[in-house]
């Protein structure tokens, strides 16, 4: 399928901190074993990196989280919870399906909620022994969240996770601007 090979030095052309890779490009062409999906609760797949990662994916995912819909999430995933998936037709393995929460101004517990989007995240990948795992800017697209915030506490949740865990090996920011980048790198730096 046209488009959804990975660059085959993207690795290459990441910024390297320890185990965290920074990545500016598109996490549906990711050949990580798994990518994460800032989904929306319904499951059913939506705008911004859930739609991309819907369509790229393929039917596959979309009948994989109608199935959760119909067992254990039959109202929805709630904020900051994570489910994995197969990946479909993208070339990661896996998708791991997290909501974050729409910022309303960080007084409706935002961060911790955003917090547990990657450490539940993280969580399943170590718990499915995942070697490596591409996190896109929870909450930073329609739902508003600032970027700089969200990158300090992403940043944060991945470092202590990975300091007290073998799994994953290595986790991917994946930023599709520069701005993304440079807020990625300066938490990270």
């Amino acid at each position: 399928m046209p488009g959804t090979s990975p660059p085959s030095n993207w690795r290459a052309e990441a910024q390297r901190f320890g185990r965290i890779l920074l990545y500016r490009g598109n996490i549906t062409h990711l050949d990580t074993d798994a990518v994460v999906n800032a989904a929306n609760s319904s499951l059913l797949g939506g705008g911004g990196v859930d739609g991309a990662i819907h369509r790229a994916g393929g039917p596959e995912i979309l009948a994989a989280c109608r199935a959760l819909r119909a067992s254990h999430y039959g109202s929805g995933l709630a904020t900051g919870e994570a489910v994995i998936t197969t990946g479909g037709r993208l070339p990661a393995r896996h998708v791991i399906h997290t909501v974050g929460p729409v910022w309303n101004g960080g007084h409706k517990h935002e961060p911790e909620l955003l917090a547990n989007c990657y450490r539940n995240s993280l969580h399943l990948a170590e718990q499915h022994s995942l070697s490596s795992v591409a996190f896109p800017g929870i909450s930073t697209g329609i739902y508003g969240y600032p970027k700089a915030e969200a990158a300090e506490i992403a940043t944060r949740e991945v470092r202590q996770f990975l300091q007290e865990h073998e799994f994953p090996q290595e986790v991917v920011f994946v930023a599709f601007d520069d701005e993304g980048v440079e807020l990625l790198a300066r938490a990270l730096g």
